[in-house]
């Protein structure tokens, strides 16, 4: 039996696409293995926004030919779309498949043979109508089934590499997610999370809509849980809001990008709304749902980001109901308007900025961690630590450990919240049964 090695860069999207390649390569015999433990084929999905992205995928190459120099080598996806010859030049490297081709790996891989010199397959992706389906659901051992129903991307941010990377916006069919979501119930998954570039464009160009999808989606037997990866607080409409924050299968988690709190930094980005619209939809979610998690995503360090630019973005976090952020310094992207700009930064103003801001969110985290000490909630236990303990999920995205509970994983359970950090919950099993939580009606 030859063994494969998957790994992926970047995004949920980026995972639910290697576990259906995965399962392409299981069906035809193949075992998988982790990276370091030496595999006749070594496939490595490669995400490309940001510099560091690009490195640490070169960097992960060297390191699978270090403990596997025989092994064949694959790398595909956004990097490989963007960059292809400059990873074929990498020696080791055998194919260099695009963001499309990527589905054909089986083909390409053939009998494993290492080559003289990389092969590449890079289609065009400018106008493609190709969706390729992919449900992480029956692929490793998880609790959590990730399904694609989006891909691609009509925006234009200025820093954006994605719809070079990936395409126009284009949609699953909505009966395949469907299909998708009832196989994952069947394989035992208490919960899905939908995924894509922009979920919230999903059906635009099939004649539905996100709205749509998850009216559906709610009917499937079984299926306990919904999580949506991310969505644009422009596409999150009255409508929508009102239906997900009253359908209990609908977690009361958001994550919505903000990417910077300078209406200013806004414009020149070319992001789709302003702080307005974003308090808007923060200030309604919580109004409605006072526990509910709030993710975003903040870029520091832009061209022309001023101190006082920055400190607009830092009081308004500061200020705003979210309860953690991702932050990254920005990366300049070839072939983007933004690589263009002049009043560039430092690395070393945007390093100070970054560290700011994650002291912030880590605050923010902590405080909302702390409100669930002595509250019943339900949680989704997935895994099992090495000191014993269970780990889980509850629908705001905290992370829990039960203490003193075995045989429970891919089970919900009412946990009493005992403890609290900023990384965690700690709780017990509770001893009577709960409803889901509760939400305040509209």
């Amino acid at each position: 039996m030859k063994r494969i090695a998957l790994h992926t860069l970047g995004c949920k999207l980026n995972y639910a696409e290697t576990a259906a390649i995965g399962k392409q390569f299981t069906g035809n015999g193949y075992k998988v293995v982790g990276i370091d433990d030496g595999a006749d084929v070594v496939v490595i999905n490669s995400c490309s926004v940001t510099a560091s992205a690009d490195r640490e995928c070169r960097q992960l190459i060297r390191r699978a030919l270090r403990l596997s120099p025989n092994a064949f080598v694959a790398v595909i996806g956004c990097y490989a779309q963007l960059q292809a010859e400059q990873l074929a030049a990498i020696p080791g490297v055998d194919l260099v498949l695009g963001s499309q081709d990527k589905f054909s790996l089986l083909k390409y891989v053939k009998n494993g043979a290492k080559k003289t010199h990389a092969e590449i397959s890079v289609s065009c992706i400018g106008e493609t109508n190709e969706f390729g389906l992919a449900s992480s659901a029956g692929f490793e051992e998880r609790t959590r089934a990730f399904l694609k129903v989006q891909d691609g991307c009509d925006y234009s941010c200025t820093y954006c590499t994605i719809p070079q990377a990936r395409g126009k916006s284009r949609s699953a069919v909505l009966s395949d997610i469907i299909r998708q979501a009832r196989e994952a119930v069947g394989l035992g998954y208490k919960e899905v999370v939908l995924t894509g570039v922009n979920v919230g464009e999903y059906g635009r160009t099939n004649d539905t809509n996100l709205l749509t999808l998850l009216k559906q989606l709610v009917t499937v037997d079984g299926l306990m849980r919904i999580r949506i990866s991310s969505i644009e607080p422009n596409l999150l409409t009255d409508e929508l809001l009102d239906f997900w924050i009253a359908e209990d299968k609908l977690c009361n988690h958001w994550h919505i990008p903000l990417q910077s709190g300078s209406d200013t930094i806004l414009r020149s980005m070319q992001r789709r709304y302003l702080t307005k619209v974003y308090t808007n939809r923060i200030e309604r979610i919580k109004s409605h749902v006072p526990e509910a998690g709030i993710g975003t995503d903040v870029i520091v360090g832009f061209p022309g980001e001023s101190h006082e630019f920055f400190e607009d973005t830092y009081n308004y976090l500061a200020d705003l109901p979210v309860t953690y952020f991702h932050v990254f310094s920005y990366s300049e992207r070839p072939n983007t308007p933004a690589s263009e700009f002049v009043q560039k930064l430092d690395p070393s103003i945007k390093s100070e900025r970054s560290k700011r801001l994650h002291v912030l969110s880590n605050q923010k985290r902590n405080d909302f961690h702390h409100c669930f000490i002595g509250k019943t909630i339900p949680v989704l236990l997935e895994s099992v630590n090495s000191d014993g303990t269970v780990s889980g999920l509850t629908q705001e995205y905290i992370r829990v450990d039960l203490k003193s509970y075995s045989n429970s994983t891919n089970t919900i359970r009412n946990v009493t919240i005992q403890e609290a950090s900023a990384e965690k919950c700690t709780g017990i099993l509770a001893e009577s049964k709960i409803n889901s939580v509760v939400r305040i009606a509209i």
